[in-house]
């Protein structure tokens, strides 16, 4: 197969778009692992989170008996366990809404991936069947006519050509050069 003929393009331009279609499902996969990872992070981080918010309920049950056995000291630990308790609970909130995006983000990549592969399927297809096209209606008929012409010009040699030397005489170098 040579650059000359038109199946040589149409395979170089399937080639490139099977690359382009591959290195766009390697970055997709990627992505999805990178955001399993994500995931498995924030799923760490709730964990260890958990025992601090079970403390900090905890140690807010205490100042609130402390604080009637100090009432001085009360004031400051009734609003340092309110903060405290607020930030926990914007935390945990927050958390929440990251474990939310990292799950959604998951599902869109997952999504994606099956998307690049049911175009990659595509593509396939369509380049084999315009292979096939293009091997049936062009590539076979013009091998049939060059076949034909061939034949022709073959026969048009024989019939036009010079009639044979004798041999009975001698024959110079360059006579008798077959080329």
């Amino acid at each position: 197969m040579s650059a000359s003929e038109p199946i040589f393009w149409i395979m170089i331009a399937s080639i490139v778009i099977a690359i382009c279609f591959i290195v766009m499902a390697l970055a997709l996969i990627a992505i999805a692992l990178t955001v399993k990872k994500v995931i498995g992070t924030v799923n760490r981080v709730e964990e260890k989170i958990d025992p601090l918010l079970t403390q900090v309920n905890a140690m807010s049950v205490q100042g609130k008996e402390i604080s009637v056995q100090f009432t001085e000291i009360s004031n400051h630990l009734s609003t340092a366990t309110k903060y405290f308790s607020e930030s926990a609970g914007l935390i945990k909130d927050e958390v929440a809404e990251i474990k939310l995006l990292v799950g959604q983000t998951a599902i869109v990549a997952k999504d994606k991936v099956a998307l690049v592969s049911q175009t990659i399927d595509r593509t396939q297809l369509q380049v084999t069947t315009t292979a096939d096209f293009v091997q049936e209606k062009i590539v076979v008929p013009a091998q049939e006519i060059a076949a034909v012409m061939a034949g022709v010009r073959k026969g048009l040699e024989v019939l036009f050509a010079p009639s044979p030397k004798r041999i009975d005489r001698v024959y110079t170098e360059d006579e008798m050069f077959i080329g």
